[in-house]
């Protein structure tokens, strides 16, 4: 089975520098001799900058250009998480030991049309692999400028359905919170589930990966509901079948799961007597405070990796970075490191989808070949003073 050490264990905690950077697997371990130490000994120790500098048009000069499409002038919280990313991206390139990278950034304005237009941009100007666009609707018209010219997009959206041939997603997929938490469930000896879910587009995802983990661990489903504005009739519904199951998976987000934790509690649902579940939109400061769902359990990545992160951003730029500020920063040290590794294929579908995957400051991911990804992802459990681990993430991928 191939392995690959997660990024919190012994292995991997020999320096500092090691655990600031984004590790190969056992197979291009196996195949190139001396991977493992050159990529320990790639990271220096980083130099406080007084603030943001102004933004460039390339920062870098290594021979290998990587573009990085971004809605730099999007307004609003667009705009800032862009800028956000963007300084993890430069935060990335100056943490990595002497990288053969130059970084293209380019602004897409949070539109299709700036994806096209700022990835052809990024093509002419030799870029051998496009990292973003941020907004599933722009990631299409990014895929097809690149792939015209054969070059491969590793995007952020969150929305699979963008992913395929050439498009990974690098993101936080909602597939995989639902696999490892019902998975974790099933582990404990949870066998009968219920579900109350959004009715949008979230929901829809979790919905399909719900059912078929489900079926897959040998559980049963024994009631299911969605909810729009209303969601007192489908709390009902649910309250008046908890007692045919032993888990109750819930899947919103701050004052939106707070209502629906109320919602069933006025309809008369004892939810301490069933193990509630969700996703990584429990990670949340209102989720902790509301009583009614102390003692949840979600999927996250291990928080240790983002607060270390989090402290070199703010000594860096002097504010806090958004939380998808490390899909940017793990988007260039994969390619500082497959470059510096990978030679003319450093690029290609194949070394991308490696099986055993990567290790970055969320833990450990891989691509798929669909495009979509897998992560590594802890268990952790509701408690007034946040989030408790009760499950590391696993320490390897299996086959």
């Amino acid at each position: 089975m191939a392995s690959l050490h997660d990024p919190h264990t012994k292995p991997l905690r020999t320096t500092r520098r090691t655990a600031l950077g984004l590790l190969l697997g056992a197979p291009l371990l196996s195949a190139c001799s001396g991977v493992q130490q050159s990529l320990s000994d790639q990271f220096g120790q980083q130099q406080p900058a007084a603030g943001p500098a102004q933004q460039p048009a390339a920062v870098g000069n290594g021979r290998v250009k990587v573009g990085l499409v971004l809605p730099l002038s999007a307004p609003g919280n667009a705009g800032l998480a862009a800028q956000s990313m963007k300084n993890a991206a430069e935060m990335a390139l100056a943490e990595f030991r002497n990288p053969d990278v130059q970084l293209l950034i380019k602004d897409d304005a949070g539109n299709p049309t700036g994806a096209q237009t700022a990835t052809q941009q990024a093509l002419d100007e030799g870029a051998e692999i496009i990292l973003g666009p941020l907004f599933a609707q722009s990631v299409p018209a990014a895929a097809q400028a690149a792939r015209a010219r054969g070059v491969s997009v590793i995007a952020f959206s969150t929305d699979s359905s963008v992913a395929g041939r050439g498009v990974f997603l690098l993101s936080f997929l909602p597939e995989s919170d639902v696999n490892r938490i019902i998975g974790y469930a099933g582990s404990i000896g949870k066998r009968s589930y219920a579900a109350l879910l959004p009715e949008n587009a979230y929901g829809a995802v979790v919905e399909a990966a719900f059912k078929q983990i489900t079926s897959q661990k040998g559980g049963r489903i024994v009631a299911f509901e969605k909810y729009g504005a209303d969601r007192a009739g489908p709390a009902r519904t649910i309250a008046a079948s908890l007692a045919s199951a032993d888990a109750l998976l819930l899947a919103d987000d701050g004052d939106a799961l707070a209502a629906v934790a109320d919602a069933l509690g006025a309809a008369g649902a004892d939810l301490k007597r069933v193990q509630l579940l969700g996703t990584g939109l429990w990670d949340n400061p209102r989720v902790f405070a509301t009583q009614a769902l102390q003692g949840g359990l979600f999927a996250a990545p291990d928080p240790s990796g983002f607060r270390a992160f989090s402290g070199r951003y703010r000594a860096r730029y002097g504010q806090d970075p958004v939380r998808t500020a490390t899909l940017a920063y793990d988007g260039v040290a994969l390619v500082a490191a497959l470059a510096r590794t990978q030679g003319p294929q450093r690029f290609s579908a194949e070394t991308l989808t490696n099986p055993s995957g990567f290790a970055g400051i969320d833990g450990l991911f891989r691509f798929r070949a669909d495009g979509t990804n897998e992560r590594g992802l802890a268990v952790m459990k509701v408690a007034s003073g946040g989030a408790q681990a009760v499950a590391g993430p696993p320490k390897s991928f299996g086959a």
